[in-house]
């Protein structure tokens, strides 16, 4: 993780694209499905949706590949909303589970983001690349911020941490954590880095003005920062080392306090370390190394350097287990001259350094000190003391000295010391201790050097920050002693991370003012620390380790019994469960259970040392050395381990108590101390996750993250973050997103947020439990953010809708409205085309056109826009002139304000150096005060340091007294310890020795009696030899006299035997074919009867099943109908509904109906009460027939709800009935399909099956055939054997005289043979009872004997051919019964057998079921207990459901409460409009009866209203003159027929009230002639009435003004809202357009890359072709080997039928030479399939050559879409790499091969060779030959497998190859994926810019229709007053008529009326012609303007 050239975008790999995450198609996606995660192989966790719920287990959908699958509930983990995709914190996520934080670690890594903080802590996963995120730069980016205001990274950690330090003045710890090679050493340099960057000493800052003339700072510049960044590179160079996982892995564990002065300067640092594994030194791991500093130092030291220190090559040290592995971009030697210079810097001298490589050489040498075990005795010798004398060289020791403290070290026994002989693998143990021991103390005191270095003692140090690097929880098979520490290390930092983490958390709710309750949650490890740790009651395992390493026959197993005897009962302690388990107890973490072997963990923590060597490197002339071994005293020595044992070293201990301390003790107490120091200060988490195994950049493994994030805590972090209220939101952010869901919580204007938060919280009815407010956030329990997110989308989704509605409605309208204006104005049109056709004529319409031109009127609306012109310009001009005038303004004041500032600045110098001078005077005056006093406080330090030295010279002495006194009182108490031990130890000897004593007398005495038994077998043997040896001479002669008789009868018996053998090879032949075929004809036809009896059973089945199948179509159909009439009844009981609801609209109808003629009933009624009676008699009639109506109505309403309530209901239980039919349908539909599925596999088995017996019958026809020719054949074979019987019953005849008389000669060697045989017997005893004693005399012993066996076996071949000779002469005439016999022996053993293998198998199969049994049990244990343990983390899960369910069912009685209060609003509202009814009921009989006292009144005002008749005529000439006006005017108000609609309305409604009014007063005119008196009285009355009237209706009109004023304000505002939105579009379009010119950059710059990529990628397929050519050379190469083998198989072939020659002159080694042939053929077998194997990688070649051929093809195609190929460039790049490798693999087995062939031609020729030999001595060494052929067919079968391995791993090859294809092809989609995506992205924008455009256009539209609707209502409320002028004119001219009294005619005739046009509406007054002319005039004219 280095820094990198500035070439990638570092903020790429720290922030995260929002806009990616809040894209709303993701959001609704997630929405509209349920998504979940369900568990995977593959993937860890997989995202799917659920589809369906079948009790325990759901149906879910993969969204991956939209498979379906059936997952238990329990394995279900919850998704979180994309909002909260790649979240910097996990703390923040919704819902917290495994799945969802595995998956936001995935997305952020995969995006390149590697530190992730999850809650109090931040989790770093290796990215295995180097990441532009550590440059001085990113520093600086960081420097001084807080947490929150930047992404997650290891510098926000140290950042927060220095801060911390610096404000509250508390120590800090960062605490790096994980396992190896997941980064924590590197992210421990980042922050020293960092605070060395930012906390460097302002010396070294000041020396960088001084110039650089002075050497003195430049030496001392930053000195301090660089030792602290130089002390690293040392450390690692002599800590770290390479093991599998990691090129540079800690070995041990650091602890780096640095140290910071008050100012926040570093004044110091200090290093503890913990647990260095020196075992490393000794030995390690394949493919491991040591510690770097020893291939540095032999890779990198000059020639110099390597004579001073002895040093030799790599492979010549022992110690070094794998030689040199070099690691990959890195030099050994280029590290070494880093590491001495980071010395120097260190300050190291030039003698410390030759003394550390000199200890690092002596190590080395300690490996190669070799000893032997002597003859006779177990003790160890040294042959070589070379190796002895160059390490004493280095160490400053004597040699001989060291040889005899090694070999023969003195141990006390006693008082007395003694030399005690090791055996050797003591001594080779006390050589690799001594090494161990060594290192470790260098690596200690150079631990301490540095501390020394870097400690300044100057400046005292205020406070520190700590940095814990440590070892991470690592669970192996088998775990030791080490991972014990480990562990329990990490038990103690995890306790301590659940305290603190919880403590801050409940920190946080106590400032924030929450009600919570403290849980210390570090109790929940606290059983497992003190099953480790506790020292007694009952004592933990350190306690115990501790106790059993005093005992002195104490072993690891006695402390493994101790243990589960004191802590079986342990909740955290675990016996193995089988006897065969490898480990010894089980302790359960946190992180998982750990199985312990406690193999030698008694040794490890004693860690026993040569107390002779340890004293002499103490005593050592190198006074390096002998400082590093100072502590000689503590260590345990030899005489404190006795007893030791082959098996295991210190398996019994004997030990000075209190005189040594234990490993584990040392590693307790410095845990102790760690942990007080971290529980003192502020602790601050990282933990390193590794992403895989393989050390590959990109590539995340979800099982060994989730184990990781297990070990690690972090899911446990977030389980306590569980408890607690885990989602925050500050008050601004949660008004500002959730308000929506609160529209008219808040008031307006301003209101603090706390309260603000507190009213919406209120108005959602959250239950309180869910959520707390606290001072500055508020908080809520895991999911409730979630659930509001859930909510305000669908409030949004509301809105949208109901938005769109409006909108369609207004256009809708607007449409409607348009059609409207059309037809009216086509409607005009005609009027006036036929008004102007009758007008056109007329002279009086003539003389009105050309005087209206001149009327001033027309011109009123060009002055009106000139002036509205002319407005505009000066309101610019002014608005102009104010923002200049503001502008002078405010920088006339800001001059003001600095002219003040300045002012006052120089009053506050003028002062301050008045005080200066002040000061100035008086420092003076005190200077020479305090130099007076200075001088006498000198004189007297002087006297008091003299008396200072007297007492310190004293308190020294007294010191020195008291330190002797205390070690001679320590001297006595170890000498009266020793003595109480070594008493015990000499009492014990003294046991031993007195039994060690009595056995070996028994042993004399038995030894004495077998001496002298052996010496008489001697006597008695010599003189037999001597008698044989003679005997054997007389048998020599005899042997050559028959050898040569011999040789005769071998020949003719040659002959004889190669007929007999080969007929009766023809014979076994046929006897094996025919029980073989006999035997398989028998098991054929037994399969053929089983198969039939199951045919039929499966037949049987097929038709039960179908018999099944029918009935439950039937049954299916039965359902299906059921179903369809139901769904029928249920449509007609909709359509009953639907046709009630229509009856029940139409009553209501009626019923307003019926109210309206009400109404009108009531006014006609009203007011003719007075005129007739019988209108009275029909008013009553009307009120009953009303009355009934009303019942009627209620009736109707009353049995319509009736049977709408009986409908529902009946619709409600249908639907009940419905639904549970068909959940009974849908499960009879399951078990039909699975009833059919099992028919179908079963109907597939059965066909499988016939298809198998009918291959079975053919298989069995054809062997038929091949038998019936076999007999044909041995029939012929039978007929040549007769006819060669014969024949050989002649030679037989003729053999048997020659045989008489060699049968003479045989009797007699016969004899002499049985002697032979019995003396051999003797012989063979007496040499084997003699053969240890005496081995130059067993030398001539087995040549005689082999002599005789060669006698013996030529007697037993004579014997044998004399049988055979006689057997072959009766057989042969007895051949065919034999034949018949054997055949029948055959088949009876064939039988017998075949019954013991099936009794064997049988057994077999019942230890198999057994087994599998056993396994089944534990296998469902294991599975009992995972879904105890998934069923546990379900309830969990499920509870915290349940939570987040409770607080939706308490929303859902919230809102149920809501609705509930709705509708008790609408029956108030129903109540008050009932009530509303019988008010206006009242209302109307009041009116009623006002009616009739107003009908007096009117009668007796009829004479007024005669009187004004008159007044009411002239005013009708005016209004004439009036409408003539305003039909002038009404040109202008035609233009606004939409708009004045309203006000044409309300003219209209009072027109009519007109009318009305005139034709009552008609009515009460003729009524009321004889009441003109009472008229008069009542005329004041009604003038008043009118006058108030008239008040009213001015003031309806003021109102109606003031509103439309409003309306006026409202639509400028809006403007003005329009122009600014108008503004923002325009700012909006830039920057869009902006973000397309950068865009259209990306684009080129891309192509740009790609073309670059692609000449790149054409390069490496040129270099792919080149390497396929040298693959195809590589495997030409093989093929030649291949041949080459044949031939040897050939030649092997040849050798092996003259080994059958052999066997045929010896038919005792006939088996053997049928093994030989069996393991020939199955040579030839592998051979075969290797060359089927080359065939095949041949055809995968050509399949890869397609491949990548179609590849090419793809990538010219796809050129347009590879923008990100530049990080896909250098994955192809890794993987030409590895393809590189992986050729040289191939090569090297090419290699492999060829070595392999040239072994197999040698040991042919050495086979050619033993042949030769063998042909030579046949007889004599035949079992040797055998026994060397045997061990190279071994061989040749481990080089078959060799090239089997070969072959797969070629495969393993082509495999991997394929893979890595298609992820190039995954690559190359992913690109086209990408390119997709920005296309869409770009017609996003390009469409959104033209919304915007459109949007625009719109508000301009509108902006001008605001303007327009304006103007046209100023003119409609012009017109209404003029039209309400017009009509109180009219009425007060009616009035002076009525007065007046004159004579008003009311004509119904249409002739003596005219109409009047005022928008629309027509007012019909009579008139004469000439005035009906003039109306016409009228009407005539405003027909242009509409």
């Amino acid at each position: 993780m280095a820094q990198r050239s500035g070439q990638e975008d570092p903020e790429r790999y720290l922030f995260v694209d929002r806009a990616v995450i809040y894209n709303p198609a993701t959001q609704a996606d997630w929405t509209a499905k349920k998504l979940v995660w369900i568990p995977s192989e593959r993937h860890g966790f997989e995202a799917a949706s659920i589809k369906e719920e079948k009790g325990d287990e759901v149906l879910v959908e993969l969204a991956e590949n939209g498979k379906k699958a059936l997952v238990n509930k329990d394995d279900i983990q919850k998704m979180n909303p994309p909002k909260f995709s790649k979240v910097e914190d996990m703390a923040e996520l919704t819902c917290l589970n495994e799945a969802s934080v595995l998956h936001n670690l995935k997305d952020r890594y995969y995006s390149g983001l590697i530190y992730t903080y999850s809650g109090l802590f931040c989790v770093v996963i290796n990215p295995y690349k180097n990441l532009p995120i550590y440059s001085e730069n990113i520093i600086e980016m960081y420097r001084g911020k807080k947490r929150h205001e930047m992404p997650p990274h290891i510098y926000a950690i140290s950042e927060s941490a220095y801060r911390c330090m610096l404000q509250d003045r508390e120590d800090q710890s960062i605490l790096c954590t994980g396992e190896s090679g997941a980064g924590k050493t590197e992210n421990t340099k980042k922050v020293i880095q960092y605070l060395a960057h930012v906390a460097s000493s302002h010396k070294g800052r000041k020396d960088h003005n001084i110039p650089p003339e002075s050497p003195k700072p430049v030496k001392h510049q930053g000195e301090l920062e660089r030792q602290l960044l130089q002390a690293n590179p040392i450390l690692e160079s002599f800590g770290n080392a390479k093991t599998v996982k990691n090129d540079n892995s800690s070995r041990f564990g650091k602890f780096i306090r640095i140290n910071f002065d008050v100012t926040g300067y570093i004044v110091g640092a200090n290093i503890e370390t913990y647990l260095l594994e020196k075992s490393r030194a000794v030995r390690q791991a394949k493919d491991e190394r040591t510690f770097h500093i020893f291939y540095q130092l032999l890779a990198g030291a000059g020639e110099h350097l390597k004579s001073d220190l002895l040093l030799e090559g790599f492979n010549n040290y022992r110690f070094l287990s794998n030689g040199y592995i070099p690691i990959p971009g890195q030099q050994d030697k280029d590290n070494f001259q880093e590491t001495m210079e980071a010395m120097h810097i260190m300050g190291f001298s030039h003698d410390e350094i030759l003394s550390m490589l000199k200890v690092v050489s002596s190590v080395l040498q300690f490996g190669n000190i070799s000893f032997k075990k002597e003859r006779n005795t177990d003790q160890a010798s040294m042959p070589e003391n070379t190796v002895a004398q160059k390490l004493c060289h280095l160490l400053g020791m004597n040699v001989m000295e060291f040889t005899r403290a090694i070999l023969t070290p003195r141990i006390k026994v006693g008082r007395d010391y003694v030399q005690k002989a090791q055996t050797k693998e003591q001594a080779d143990f006390a050589v690799e201790a001594l090494a161990k021991a060594t290192y470790e103390r260098l690596f200690r005191w150079l631990v301490h050097r540095i501390n020394k270095a870097l400690d300044r003692t100057k400046r005292q140090g205020a406070s520190f920050i700590g940095i814990l690097d440590i070892a991470g929880f690592e669970i192996f098979e088998l775990n030791s002693f080490e991972q014990l520490c480990i562990n329990y290390t990490n038990e103690k930092l995890q306790q301590l991370f659940n305290h603190t983490m919880f403590i801050l958390e409940q920190e946080e709710y106590q400032r924030e003012g929450i009600e919570w309750n403290f849980i210390d949650f570090g109790l929940d490890l606290q059983p497992c620390i003190d099953l480790i740790e506790r020292p007694a009651n009952p004592p933990g395992v350190l306690a115990l380790l501790d106790e059993e390493c005093w005992f002195p026959k104490a072993t690891d197993k006695t402390f493994v019994e101790k243990l589960v005897q004191e802590q079986g009962t342990h909740s955290k302690f675990q016996k193995p469960r089988q006897l065969k388990d490898k480990a010894d107890f089980c302790i359960i973490h946190y992180a998982g259970k750990v199985d312990y072997k406690a193999d030698e963990w008694l040794m490890k923590n004693m860690d026993p040392l040569n107390d002779n060597v340890a004293t002499l490197l103490h005593q050592s002339s190198d006074k390096f050395v002998a400082e590093l071994w100072k502590d000689v005293d503590r260590i345990v020595g030899l005489d404190q381990v006795t007893g030791i044992t082959e098996t295991a070293f210190g398996s019994a201990y004997k030990t000075k108590k209190g005189m040594f301390r234990t490993v584990g003790q040392l590693y307790k107490e410095s845990l102790t101390k760690l942990m007080a120091t971290l529980r003192n200060t502020n602790p601050n988490f990282v933990r390193c996750i590794i992403p895989n195994h393989e050390k590959r950049a990109g590539k995340l493994d979800p099982h060994l993250v989730l184990d990781q994030l297990r070990c690690n805590g972090v899911l446990e972090g977030i389980r306590i973050c569980r408890q607690g209220f885990p989602n925050r939101i500050v008050f601004q952010e949660f008004r500002q997103r959730y308000e929506i869901l609160t529209p008219n919580a808040i008031p307006k204007g301003f209101m603090d947020g706390k309260q603000a938060c507190e009213r919406m919280i209120r108005a959602l009815e959250l239950d309180p439990n869910l959520y707390r407010i606290g001072q500055s956030k508020i908080f809520f329990r895991a999911g409730v953010l979630a659930h509001l997110e859930e909510e305000r989308d669908l409030k949004i989704t509301d809105i949208i809708i109901f938005f769109q509605a409006v909108c369609r409605g207004y256009l809708a309208r607007k449409a409607f409205a348009k059609k409207q204006q059309q037809l009216s104005a086509l409607k005009i049109l005609q009027r006036n085309c036929a008004a102007y056709l009758k007008l056109r004529h007329w002279q009086w319409w003539r003389v009105f056109t050309k005087v209206k031109p001149l009327l001033q009127v027309t011109r009123q609306e060009e002055e009106l826009q000139a002036k509205d012109e002319e407005l505009m310009k000066v309101k610019e001009k002014q608005t102009k002139v104010e923002a200049e005038l503001e502008e002078m303004e405010r920088k006339h004041q800001q001059l003001l304000e600095e002219k003040n500032i300045l002012a006052e600045q120089l009053q506050a110098e003028t002062e301050l150096f008045a005080e200066a001078e002040e000061m100035r005077a008086r420092l003076a005056a005190k200077k020479q005060e305090l130099e007076e006093i200075l001088h006498d406080l000198e004189s007297r330090v002087e006297e008091e340091e003299e008396r200072n030295q007297i007492l310190q010279n004293e308190k020294k002495k007294m010191q020195g007294h008291i330190q002797d006194l205390e070690e001679q009182l320590d001297e006595e108490e170890g000498a009266r310890q020793k003595l109480q031990l070594e008493k015990v130890t000499a009492e014990a000897k003294i046991k031993k020795m007195e039994e060690e004593i009595l056995l070996l007398e028994d042993q004399n005495s038995k030894f004495l009696k077998e001496k002298k038994l052996m010496e008489d077998r001697i006597a008695e043997c010599t003189s037999q030899l001597a008698e044989e040896e003679e005997k054997a001479k007389n048998l020599a002669k005899l042997k050559n006299k028959q050898e040569m008789m011999i040789t005769d009868l071998e020949e003719r018996l040659k002959k004889e035997e190669k007929t007999r053998q080969e007929l009766e090879k023809a014979k076994r032949k046929l006897d094996g074919e025919t029980t073989d075929l006999q035997d398989q004809i028998a098991e054929l036809q037994a399969q053929i009867e089983e198969l039939k009896i199951q045919l039929a059973k499966k037949e049987e089945e097929l038709q039960a099943a179908l018999a099944r199948g029918d009935d439950e179509a039937v049954q299916k159909n039965n359902a299906l109908k059921v179903i369809r009439e139901l769904q029928a009844q249920i449509a007609e009981l909709q359509e009953d509904l639907e046709s009630e609801k229509a009856s029940r609209n139409k009553a209501e109808k009626q019923k307003r109906d019926l109210s309206e003629e009400l109404e009108a009933l009531k006014t006609e009624l009203e007011d003719t009460l007075d005129t007739t009676a019988a209108q009275q008699e029909l008013r009553t009639k009307r009120e009953q027939e009303v009355a009934e109506l009303k019942k009627a109505i209620e009736e109707e309403t009353k049995n319509h709800e009736a049977q709408i309530q009986e409908i529902r209901q009946r619709h409600a239980t249908a639907l009940e009935e419905l639904s549970e039919q068909l959940e009974q349908a849908k499960r009879f539909k399951a078990n039909l399909e699975k009833n059919k599925q099992g028919l179908e596999s079963d109907n597939k088995e059965l066909a499988c099956e016939v298809k198998v017996l009918q291959q079975v019958k053919a298989e069995s026809e054809h062997k038929r055939k091949k038998l019936d020719a076999q007999v044909q054949e041995l029939t012929a074979k039978v007929t040549e054997g007769e006819r060669l019987r014969v024949e050989l019953a002649e030679k037989a005849n003729k053999l048997q005289n020659e045989l008489d008389n060699v049968s003479s000669l045989l009797e007699e060697a016969e004899k002499k043979g049985i002697k032979f045989a019995k003396d051999a017997a003797s012989l063979e005893s007496q040499l084997q009872d003699t053969q240890e004693l005496l081995q130059e005399e067993t030398r001539q012993k087995l040549n005689l004997s082999s002599r005789i066996r060669q006698l013996e076996e030529e007697k037993n071949n004579l014997q044998e051919q004399q049988e055979e000779e006689e057997e072959a002469r009766k057989n042969l005439e007895k051949q065919m019964l034999a034949l018949q016999l054997q055949l029948a022996d055959a088949k009876k053993k064939v039988d017998d057998d075949l019954g013991t293998i099936e009794g064997l198998e049988e057994n077999k199969k019942k230890l198999l079921k057994d087994m599998e049994s056993l396994s089944q049990r534990l296998e469902e244990k294991a599975m009992a207990y995972d879904k105890l343990e998934k069923t546990k983390n379900r309830l969990q899960q499920e509870l915290d459901d349940l939570m987040v369910d409770l607080d939706h069912q308490r929303q859902i009685v919230s809102n149920l409460e809501k609705k509930q209060k709705k509708f008790d609003q609408m029956l108030a509202e129903e109540k008050n409009i009932s009530a509303r009814y019988a008010e206006e009921r009242d209302r109307a009989e009041a009116e009623a009866r006002e009616k009739e006292t107003k009908a007096l009144s009117l009668a007796r005002a009829l004479e007024e209203a005669l009187e004004a008749k008159e007044e009411f005529e002239r005013q009708n000439k005016q209004l004439r003159a009036d409408m003539e006006d305003l039909m002038s005017s009404k040109d202008d108000v035609g233009k606004n027929v939409h708009e004045l609609e309203k006000s044409k309305r309300t003219l209209e409604q009072q027109v009519e009230e007109m009318r009305t009014q005139l034709e009552e007063l008609e009515d009460e005119l003729q009524a009321t002639e004889d009441a003109k008196l009472r008229l008069e009285v009542n005329m004041q009355a009604m003038k008043a009435q009118f006058e108030r009237d008239l008040q009213a209706r001015d003031e309806q009109n003021e109102e109606k003004k003031r509103m439309l004023v409003k309306q006026v304000r409202e639509l400028e505002a809006e403007l003005e809202d329009e122009r600014k939105q108008r503004a923002l579009a325009v700012a909006a379009k830039k920057k869009m357009e902006m973000d397309l010119k950068d865009l259209e950059g990306q684009i080129e710059a891309a192509n740009k890359a790609r073309d670059e990529a692609i000449k790149q990628l054409r390069k490496l397929q040129a270099q792919m072709k080149d390497y396929q050519r040298e693959l195809e050379e590589a495997r030409a190469s093989r093929d030649e080997i291949f041949a080459q083998s044949k031939e040897s198989e050939k030649k092997l072939k040849g050798l092996e039928a003259e080994i059958l020659q052999l066997q045929e002159e010896f038919a005792a080694s006939e088996r053997a030479r049928r093994h030989a042939e069996q393991e020939r053929d199955e040579l030839a077998d592998e051979i075969a399939n290797s060359a089927s194997g080359k065939s095949a990688l041949l055809d995968e070649k050509r399949r890869l050559e397609a491949r990548i051929a179609q590849l090419e093809e793809e990538l010219e195609e796809e050129q347009s879409n590879m923008e990100l190929l530049n990080e896909r460039f250098r994955k192809t790049t890794l993987q030409v790499d590895t393809l590189n490798s992986e050729l040289a693999g191939e090569r090297s087995a090419a290699q492999k091969s060829e070595n392999a062939r040239q072994q197999l031609e040698r040991q042919n020729k050495e086979l050619k060779a033993k042949l030769q030999e063998l042909e030579g001595s046949v007889k004599s060494k035949f079992k040797a030959t055998i026994s060397t052929l045997e061990a190279k067919i071994v061989q040749l079968e481990e080089q078959l497998e060799q090239e089997a391995k070969e072959r797969a791993a070629a495969n393993k090859l082509v495999r991997r190859t394929e893979k890595k294809l298609k992820e190039v092809f995954m690559q190359v989609e992913d690109e086209r994926r990408h390119a997709d995506q920005y296309k869409e992205q770009m017609e996003k924008a390009n469409a959104r810019m033209k919304q915007l455009k459109r949007q625009l256009e719109e508000a301009e539209e509108e902006a001008t229709r605001a303007n327009a609707s304006r103007r046209k209502l100023q003119r409609e409320l012009d017109d209404a007053t003029e039209a309400n002028e017009g009509l109180s004119r009219e009425v007060s001219t009616l009035k002076n008529r009525l007065r007046r009294g004159g004579p008003i005619t009311f004509s119904s005739s249409r002739s003596g009326r005219r109409q009047l046009h005022i928008e629309g509406a027509s007012l019909e007054l009579s008139d004469d012609d000439a005035e009906s002319k003039g109306s016409d005039v009228n009407e005539a004219q405003p027909a242009p303007a509409e």
